[in-house]
């Protein structure tokens, strides 16, 4: 089970840290706002290069959550189950 734990936390940190890095240079308006880090990316966003940046925070927020959801609670669940339902011979 720890083994899982730590794979689902190495997950979710590494996405964190990506989604952070992203938010920050695309969803932050200005450091006095309260919104930082959550308001809306920019309706245009100008090359590539920021459309990408954009989709790879997104792609990164839900592999953080599902990720950390997966290793923490899916497998852990279905390996319980698995043992419940084996019947000892």
């Amino acid at each position: 089970m720890a083994d899982e734990f730590m794979k689902g936390f190495g997950l979710f940190s590494v996405a964190a840290l990506v989604w952070m890095i992203s938010a920050s240079w695309y969803r932050t308006p200005s450091f006095e706002s309260t919104r930082q880090l959550v308001a809306a990316p920019p309706e245009e966003p100008g090359t590539v290069f920021d459309t990408l940046g954009i989709f790879l925070g997104d792609l990164m927020f839900w592999t953080a959550l599902l990720g950390a959801f997966t290793f923490w609670v899916i497998i852990p669940a279905t390996r319980q189950a698995r043992e419940a339902l084996v019947v000892d011979e």
